[in-house]
């Protein structure tokens, strides 16, 4: 299978049996690269399936403040960008992997070198927060080119042509983003978050997974129905740092994806 279709045939899987999909992010380095990897192995064996890997950045505009002290331990450990592809590309797991980054990282690489280590490394898909989707032409064609998934960033407060053009040109799923701030843990999904993801599905047949202040089992299934995959960031991150059981957790949070 090529990596570019791996993310797709995932959703058209989960689609037959009727499950969301458990998307879960862990900061590239944190709290150690060794440990990183380890711990995407643990997460892919216990239920996770697709992970996002965030690379770590020292400016990020996205994320909150549990993502950002995981990335300034990671930055601080001597992670970077070519340290976590070579530690990927060892990884063996069963599930598509997607890199989150900012656009810094990728450009200081090498933009069409990145693309290529990283379809090498194999990973199938890239989220890029400060890329706006005006701008993203030649990210756009390269990613054609390596056969990965671009997947972009749709907000609420994004106008109806800017909707339209961003699930135009995105790859692999949309990532809807329930809430106008930053990444973090919040007690109560926001009340126009339904009225929003009909809105989307109106405009796309590629599937939509909503991230950005998901964390637990009760407010995954308020999403049944609703979207097709879940992506839960700083939930992992705090479970990392309370020294929690992560297959517990896992398996938790995808029994909660079964309709």
């Amino acid at each position: 299978m090529m990596g570019s279709s791996k993310i797709q045939e995932k959703f058209k899987e989960l689609k037959e049996k009727n499950e969301m999909a458990l998307i879960l992010y862990v900061t590239g380095g944190f709290p150690n690269l060794g440990e990183s990897m380890k711990i995407i192995k643990t997460l892919s064996k216990s239920g996770a399936d697709i992970i996002e890997i965030g690379i770590p950045f020292s400016d990020p505009i996205a994320d909150g403040p549990t993502i950002q002290h995981s990335s300034q331990i990671s930055l601080t450990k001597g992670t970077t960008l070519k340290k976590i592809l070579s530690a990927v590309k060892k990884l063996k797991v069963n599930v598509p992997l997607v890199f989150m980054s900012y656009l810094n990282p990728l450009l200081a690489y090498g933009q069409e070198k990145f693309i290529k280590d990283m379809k090498d490394s194999g990973v199938s898909g890239l989220i890029i927060p400060d890329l706006p989707v005006e701008e993203a032409s030649e990210w756009i064609s390269l990613s054609k080119e390596y056969e990965t998934e671009l997947i972009f960033l749709l907000t609420p407060t994004s106008p109806l042509n800017r909707r339209k053009k961003i699930v135009s040109v995105s790859r692999g799923f949309v990532y809807c983003v329930t809430v106008t701030g930053t990444t973090g843990i919040r007690e109560r999904l926001p009340s126009y978050l339904d009225k929003f993801l009909k809105e989307v599905k109106k405009l796309t047949d590629l599937p939509i997974a909503v991230g950005f202040g998901i964390s637990t089992p009760e407010q995954i299934k308020m999403l049944h129905g609703k979207a097709d995959g879940v992506i839960l960031g700083s939930r992992i991150i705090e479970a990392i740092i309370n020294k929690e059981n992560l297959i517990d957790l896992t398996r938790q949070l995808k029994e909660a994806t079964k309709l």
